[in-house]
Order: C-alpha cells, then structure tokens, then sequence
C-alpha cells in the first residue's frame, strides 16, 4: 500500500496545526484525558497485520474455525495489532510540542492486554499525561493510555507510554 504525496502533505499540515507551546503543553500534566475518534477493527486490517507479522493463528484470520473454536465467536485482533493503534488514535487526540522536528516511541510500562477486540468492534484511544521532562533538544512525555472498545466496560488495554518529541531548541514555544 502506497501512501500519496497528497496524503502526506495533509497529514503533515494537520501536525502543524496541533502544535501548541511548551507551556502550554506542561498545563496538560496530570489534566483532563484526551479521547481520539473512534477507529474501526475490521478483518482486512487484522489480515494486513497478520501478513505484516507473519502471525497466521487462526483465532486471527479464519472466521468460521475462530467461530466455532474460541470463547470470542469470531476472529479478534492480535493484541501487538491494538497496541500498534496507539500511534494513530494518538496522533488524532494528541497535541504536540511547538518546534518538533520528528516523535518517537521511548517505550511502554506495564502494558496489559485486557479484553479482546473483535474484528468488526470499534476502539478509541483515552490519554492522560501524568509526566514530562523538557530538556534543550527533547521533551519526554509520559502518558497513562487505555485503548477503549466501543460498548465495552473493560478497555482492551492499559499501558504507560513514554514518547519522545525532537525539538528544535530555537523554535520551542
């Protein structure tokens, strides 16, 4: 799949558009949670993902014998599929840092995998920035994310991500 030069742009205009000033972003530490829009789960994206990872377990690419052969009734997502999300449904509910140049994964705390997502089911990112360390070059956030599925009590995971933004020192608002 072939991402446009079209696309791209947008997407990058949209980054742009996000971006808010340091001190701005600091008055988000341990605030109100962000929510993303609500992202669906269907089988072709779990097949791309199963192709991408060459992880074929049938509770994930076979509707009939996951049907008939799991507790779910049908295929669910790989649970690295539904953390693999986070970049998305934070991208759409998560401002950023005036003066990034480039946003990286730092890592993850205590990731749990609780509840399975079905294909067909819709999920949504909750974030809440409970920590961060501005440094001339970087700012390090860490946030509590749950990945909520749509008319589910229990999300389908709880995780503490730290992420790193790249600034440039000079234009850091």
């Amino acid at each position: 799949m072939e991402v446009s030069d079209a696309k791209r742009a947008a997407e990058a205009e949209a980054i742009r558009r996000k971006l808010i000033p340091l001190d701005d972003y600091r008055s988000l530490l341990n605030g109100k949670e962000l929510f993303s829009d609500w992202v669906m789960v269907d089988q072709p994206m779990i097949d791309t993902f199963a192709d991408a990872t060459h992880d074929h377990q049938f509770i994930h690419v076979d509707p009939e014998r996951a049907r008939t052969e799991t507790p779910f009734g049908g295929t669910i997502a790989h649970g690295f599929l539904t953390l693999s999300l986070l970049s998305t449904l934070a991208f759409d509910a998560l401002p950023g840092v005036h003066g990034t140049r480039m946003g990286m994964n730092y890592g993850f705390d205590k990731v749990r995998f609780m509840s399975a997502v079905k294909s067909g089911m819709r999920v949504r990112g909750k974030f809440q920035l409970v920590g961060l360390t501005a440094r001339r070059v970087s700012v390090q956030s860490s946030w509590n994310v749950a990945i909520e599925i749509e008319g589910s009590v229990t999300p389908a995971l709880m995780a503490h991500w730290i992420t790193l933004a790249v600034v440039d020192p000079d234009d850091v608002g």
